[in-house]
């Protein structure tokens, strides 16, 4: 039987937490960031849950 292998992008992207949930960090932070006000620059930083809506899309990805 072949080895499953995990989605080499999810497994980039996607970290679990400690009770098991899985994190991302916000889009859009990454470039054109001249135009952006500070405010949405601040609170692009850091990471943020993954919505229920695409939970079970990562979860396959990521093979969990």
């Amino acid at each position: 039987m072949p080895k499953v292998k995990t989605h080499s992008s999810a497994k980039k992207r996607f970290k679990l937490t400690g009770t098991g949930k899985i994190k991302r960090k916000h889009a859009f932070h990454s470039h054109i960031l001249t135009k952006k006000s500070t405010k949405r620059k601040r609170n692009l930083v850091g990471f943020t849950l993954v919505d229920d809506t695409n939970l079970d899309r990562v979860k396959l990805m990521l093979k969990i």
